[in-house]
């Protein structure tokens, strides 16, 4: 079985900017390239879980989503660190692109790219990890028992006064992933 990482994408790996779909406009949060790099390493799969509503909303298509994820692949490649795949969701019940203007299954915090995940990789819940910026980024895991993690980057600062469960808070990705190494270190 496998232990994943899971990552909300916007706030939390990138710098938050609204429809992110542009690569000129994308800059990875403090570190947080290096970040994966040390889940890497402990022996962790990464898996984005991103909900994409410019899509529905006409903003941007899949394909300019496929290429900026594309573009983060290769400069994670320059670290030696890797996303092994990047789930999202294109739809919103408020959307103007008629064939994702609809309510979903897949949209945080629904189940589904969770879902899709689990059949593809073979994951020990138990010992997954999901971090993100936002509660709703959160609730998935807490109904998966996945162990969750808020950043304060993106909209971390604003979410923690939110939080109905217990969950452990960091400044950002990296800190967190440094947390983490230091606990496999010490046992």
């Amino acid at each position: 079985m496998n232990k994943i990482v899971f990552l909300d994408r916007d706030g939390t790996v990138n710098v938050e900017v609204d429809y992110l779909h542009k690569i000129e406009d994308f800059k990875f949060e403090s570190e947080a390239d290096k970040a994966i790099k040390i889940f890497n390493d402990l022996g962790y799969k990464v898996i984005i879980v991103t909900n994409q509503s410019g899509i529905a909303r006409g903003y941007y298509t899949e394909e300019d989503l496929e290429k900026l994820h594309k573009y983060m692949d290769e400069q994670l490649k320059l670290l030696g660190a890797k996303v092994e795949k990047y789930y999202y969701c294109p739809h919103h019940p408020k959307g103007k692109i008629e064939k994702y203007a609809i309510n979903c299954n897949c949209r945080k915090p629904e189940l589904g790219m969770f879902i899709d995940a689990i059949r593809e990789f073979d994951i020990d819940l138990e010992n997954s990890i999901m971090v993100g910026d936002k509660i709703s980024d959160l609730e998935s895991a807490i109904r998966l028992g996945i162990k969750p993690i808020l950043v304060e980057t993106g909209h971390g600062k604003s979410e923690i006064d939110k939080a109905y469960f217990k969950v452990e808070i960091h400044k950002n990705l990296y800190e967190f992933a440094n947390n983490l190494k230091t606990k496999n270190i010490l046992g």
